[in-house]
């Protein structure tokens, strides 16, 4: 028949009230480092929010749902389009390979970045020629 106890609720078993059972949601890693920005390793991951990180030490945040176009030209940088408000992320090496299949644009198409750090004026130079660099960080 039924194995769970009959005073225990569906909302219970999700919100793992009462433990961790085979209903409760698989608990999501932390995002892994990479200096300029985080991503997700888990297969399923996905990010809800996008966070940009400016040097100055603001944060503005952007909901994936809300993303219309993604578009990247060596020459001009990553355009992200979120319902009309233009953010644009310049630097070096925006589409390097830092691991197996992790490039910046590829991960913010798939939803696995999680924040993106603009560099100061001191990582930009102490970065190597092939370092990934996010020099600037602009919304219209």
């Amino acid at each position: 028949m039924n194995d769970k106890p009959r005073n225990e609720s569906i909302l219970d078993r999700y919100t793992g009230k009462a433990g961790a059972g085979e209903g409760a949601p698989p608990e999501q890693e932390a995002p892994e480092d990479y200096g300029v920005f985080g991503w997700l390793r888990g297969v399923r991951d996905r990010s809800i929010m996008l966070e940009l990180r400016l040097k100055d030490g603001s944060v503005t945040s952007f909901g994936y749902a809300w993303l219309k176009k993604a578009v990247f030209n060596p020459s001009e940088g990553i355009t992200l389009d979120f319902s009309g408000e233009k953010v644009t992320i310049t630097g070096r090496n925006l589409d390097a390979e830092l691991g197996p299949r992790i490039r910046l644009f590829n991960g913010i198409l798939r939803h696995r970045v999680t924040w993106i750090q603009q560099a100061d004026g001191a990582e930009e130079i102490s970065a190597g020629p092939s370092a990934v660099v996010i020099e600037e960080i602009t919304f219209k």
